[in-house]
């Protein structure tokens, strides 16, 4: 697994400009809207909603990415080759995502702490903030084995990976409060992971510890995007 997990951060590092963005177009997000709108209570949901969204696609498109371009080179043809098992591959994935995850979390809530943009995090309950990143970012990366099965090449995994984060994004109360939507949307929402991040992160930064349910609920859709992943999974191009 540490051998798996070097080569993925590696690569990562030297994709110089998707990492970039990775923490640079969230952080926008915040720095527009946190000028324009920002302020105590309402920085507080902003932060949370471009924090989980980012983690969420970072975690999504990193490993979808990463197996397509594999997948391309023929080196998961070479590591099925070998003893090590698919689980233990992405496994090591997974550990750079988290810690990837928990990089944004930092840059941003660092951001959001500033005076110009009013986050206030004052209750111990933020401890569990890196707990609610792991579930979640274990959720979204379950979802990107799925991508990385339907994507035919690296490049369509951007625009399979956005076509399922964007809409969620809006229509999971990251971008848009749930409580102006209409009782359809808000019934919708319940169906979306990205809603059950976005109220673990809110929690954690406004004082609340209620986040069993939204972590239930993150851990059932990883596993069930899990199972499906791990049972369709493609080794090579022409499987």
């Amino acid at each position: 697994m540490n051998a798996a997990a070097a080569a993925y951060l590696i690569a990562m590092l030297r994709n110089r400009i998707a990492l970039f963005f990775t923490f640079a177009f969230p952080l926008l997000f915040i720095v527009l809207f946190g000028l324009m709108f920002g302020g105590p209570g309402r920085m507080n949901q902003l932060t949370a909603g471009v924090l989980d969204w980012a983690v969420g696609n970072a975690a999504m498109f990193g490993v979808a990415y990463s197996i397509v371009q594999w997948r391309k080179d023929d080196l998961l043809r070479l590591v099925r080759t070998t003893p090590t098992p698919i689980t233990s591959l992405l496994s090591g994935w997974y550990v750079v995502t988290v810690g990837l995850a928990i990089a944004q979390a930092v840059l941003f809530l660092g951001v959001s702490l500033l005076p110009a943009f009013g986050l206030t995090v004052t209750s111990p309950s933020i401890v569990l903030l890196p707990l609610v990143l792991m579930v979640g970012s274990l959720t979204f990366f379950a979802m990107g084995v799925l991508v990385a099965r339907a994507a035919p090449n690296p490049d369509a995994v951007a625009a399979i990976a956005n076509c399922i984060m964007i809409p969620m994004a809006f229509l999971s109360g990251s971008f848009y409060p749930l409580e102006l939507a209409p009782p359809w949307l808000t019934t919708a929402s319940r169906f979306m992971p990205l809603t059950y991040l976005n109220d673990a992160v809110r929690q954690t930064l406004s004082g609340g510890y209620a986040v069993l349910i939204p972590l239930s609920a993150l851990l059932g859709f990883a596993v069930l995007f899990g199972a499906i992943g791990l049972r369709t999974f493609k080794w090579a191009d022409s499987a």
